[in-house]
């Protein structure tokens, strides 16, 4: 059995901790690493010469010109007019704002209703009319379509006119040739059309409102928001202060507080519940209630307090019987914590890495997202036909410039209503052919130079706290800038071993995006046997990246003390946990629970303040709380930027508690304790783990 789980480690002299003689490991991986990046720089820039961000910020015309654009003839008409909304009720349609309709660039939108034979009869109007016609022609050249057919009173939505139907009475209103209301003289009435239109509009319409009222609600509270952030960075670095000097005490300050602010949130939520009993409306179900863009009215009924009740109760009482059945396991993981603390304590430079790792993700995340920007914005301007009667000629390629041609040529061809729109952009050249690979390869090297960053981060942490263990005389023997010195070794030694192994994790990730990806596009299919085909593979992939995951994070310890390649330090890794299954799972995975329970500590105690300052329930700071359509919108910001804030800080002390794990491990192999061979472990970690190994020893000796 041993055999099958390695050779132990046999006792050594000479080892003194993290090998400084070391050589370069991985070459071939590190080259393809640093072509693959040269590549990357080569698609930016390239993407960077054929893309226009314009596109992205600016609506464009039937001509595909920039509305509102500075220094174009278009500079004073910033808003894009449609002629027949009706055609743009796809929600599809109305996301990619790319409508088979007329789209013109205007100064303002139509504030009132009005049809082109009114306008034709009454002068008056002919001027207001004529500023929503194509080339300022007269509004009564209707059978060329150079004027729209109607107008109805709109209001500017993200640069586009959408009919504002909240305001509109009786009367006539003409889409095309079609007759939608009756004007009360006897005209023949089809608005179906006109409300199906409506209804899936409606649909992208309001989530956009959402999304235009969250970025309001940002624009007037991001400096709270920050400051909650900062009031988050604050205590999760007096917490780790404190865990330096009381980390006993901390733990089971820790440990009760989780308890307390869980027990508050279901005491608060069972409140709620009960104060709504009675009040109208508040016994409506979710499902009855629907998608709704106010997210406030879910707090007003009674069912969502019932849902908040009963998550939180399930959390307290899971956490409850983990720390009663892992009692015995908790103090061992507090011992594991305090030697952590005290490794953190002598290489205090490890708090402040993370915004190392934060930086370098930052930039990777942001080339990314602006070559992407730019990729998809690099393509043409293609023109097709557009046209509501059957033709042989409908979608066809066609040249703006030469519409009035066109327009004779299909008059004959008995497509008189056809005309030569922008439709999208793509184009026919190479790069346009192969502009998928493009965004494929940028999206795969993300995942790669994302996995790298931590990947070092994880090596450059685990070569200092190694060098700590190793030091037999603390802190004497602790070499000075440990964290500089093992970054150093592992980007001029291992930046193959690095690349390979983020690599295989970058392949994973990349196939789990692929099966997201076709997983949207079947979700309209029928077949259950590819469904469930589709569901076990993106469950064993996730399975399969969790695990790699793992393994890589040990594999990258093993690097940063041996110095060897990344497949060997992965094997010796996994035989090193093998022959320590039972450690590894009572010992390193209650260590990660009582972090994790620290994190939540955090992220509650800065969550409870921000839920009572931006609800306005803190009558002394009521007038300085921001005027929100969505309070829960700084609320979460606040909470998800706390749990990064206090991942960042507790990551440290999880790679740290790692690596003493594997050295302990180690330890326990190449000394047995005596005068020859004394362990490199504190006394008080030694004896702690000595009565855990007797206590794990008696049961299987039983058996």
């Amino acid at each position: 059995m041993t055999k099958n789980k390695g050779e132990a480690r046999k006792f050594d002299p000479t080892f003194k901790g993290p090998i400084h003689n070391r050589g370069c490991t991985d070459v071939f991986c590190c080259i393809l690493f640093i072509l693959a990046i040269l590549g990357y720089f080569a698609v930016g820039i390239l993407a960077w010469s054929q893309g226009d961000p314009r596109k992205v910020i600016y609506p464009t015309d039937s001509r595909g010109q920039f509305c509102g654009q500075a220094g174009t003839p278009l500079e004073k008409k910033p808003l894009l007019f449609y002629f027949n909304i009706l055609k743009c009720a796809s929600p599809l349609t109305l996301l990619e704002f790319q409508c088979p309709t007329t789209q013109l660039c205007v100064e303002s939108c139509p504030t009132k209703h009005m049809t082109l034979l009114k306008a034709y009869l009454n002068k008056g109007e002919q001027e207001y009319y004529k500023q929503f016609c194509k080339e300022g022609s007269a509004p009564e050249i209707l059978r060329d379509g150079l004027c729209p057919s109607m107008l109805m009173s709109s209001k500017p939505f993200t640069r586009r006119c959408l009919p504002a139907l909240s305001t509109m009475k009786g009367g006539v209103v003409v889409v095309g040739n079609e007759t939608i209301f009756d004007n009360g003289e006897g005209e023949k009435v089809n608005a179906t059309d006109f409300l199906d239109a409506s209804k899936k509009s409606n649909v992208v319409v309001e989530a956009r409102q959402v999304a235009m009222r969250i970025f309001e609600d940002y624009t007037v509270s991001w400096y709270w928001i920050l400051i909650g952030l900062v009031i988050a960075m604050v205590v999760s670095l007096i917490f780790i202060i404190l865990l330096r000097y009381l980390a006993g005490i901390m733990i089971w300050v820790m440990i009760v507080m989780v308890i307390l602010v869980i027990g508050y949130g279901i005491f608060h939520c069972a409140m709620e519940y009960r104060s709504l009993k009675g009040e109208p409306g508040s016994d409506v179900t979710i499902r009855d209630l629907g998608l709704q863009t106010d997210f406030s009215v879910y707090l007003q009924i009674r069912q969502t307090w019932l849902a908040f009740m009963i998550i939180l109760s399930i959390v307290e009482v899971v956490v409850i019987l983990l720390l009663i059945f892992l009692r015995k396991r908790v103090l061992i993981a507090i011992a594991l914590i305090k030697e952590a603390s005290r490794a953190v304590g002598h290489v205090m430079s490890s708090l402040f890495y993370p915004l190392l790792t934060f930086a370098l993700l930052a930039l990777v995340i942001a080339y990314w997202a602006i070559t992407a920007v730019f990729l998809s914005t690099s393509n043409e301007q293609v023109y097709k036909v557009f046209n509501t009667t059957e033709c042989d000629y409908s979608r066809n390629t066609c040249n703006p410039e030469v519409s009035h041609k066109m327009s004779l040529f299909f008059h004959i061809s008995q497509c008189p209503d056809a005309e030569c729109l922008f439709a999208f952009y793509g184009g026919e050249t190479y790069y346009h052919k192969y502009l998928i690979l493009f965004q494929f390869y940028n999206v795969f090297l993300f995942f790669w130079c994302a996995n790298f960053v931590t990947a070092l981060g994880q090596v450059t942490l685990a070569g200092a706290f190694a060098s700590y263990y190793w030091a037999f005389k603390k802190p004497d023997d602790i070499p000075a800038n440990p964290i500089c010195s093992s970054l150093g070794r592992a980007l001029r030694y291992h930046t193959g071993s690095l690349a390979f192994g983020s690599l295989i994790l970058s392949l994973v990730q990349v196939i789990r995006v692929l099966l997201e990806y076709l997983d949207q596009k079947l979700k309209a299919a029928q077949n259950r046997f590819a469904k469930f085909l589709l569901s076990c593979l993106k469950c064993c992939f996730w399975c399969l990246e969790k695990f790699i995951k793992f393994l890589n994070r040990n594999a990258y310890i093993m690097v940063a003390i041996y110095g060897k390649s990344f497949c060997t330090s992965a094997r010796d890794a996994f035989f090193l946990l093998m022959r320590n299954i039972i450690r590894v799972a009572v010992l390193d995975k209650v260590t990660d629970f009582l972090l994790f329970l620290g994190k939540l500590l955090i992220v509650g105690i800065v969550g409870i303040c921000s839920f009572f300052f931006f609800s306005g329930r803190i009558k002394a700071v009521e007038q300085t709380a921001p005027s929100l359509n969505y309070y829960w919108v700084p609320i979460l910001t606040v909470v998800v930027g706390s749990y990064l804030i206090a991942h960042g800080f507790f990551s440290v002390y999880a790679m740290c508690v790692d690596t003493l794990f594997l050295c302990f491990c180690e330890d326990l192999e190449r000394n047995d304790g005596s005068p020859e061979r004394p362990y490199f472990m504190s006394p008080e970690l030694h004896e702690i783990l000595s009565k855990t190994k007797m206590a794990d020893q008696k049961p299987s000796a039983s058996l």
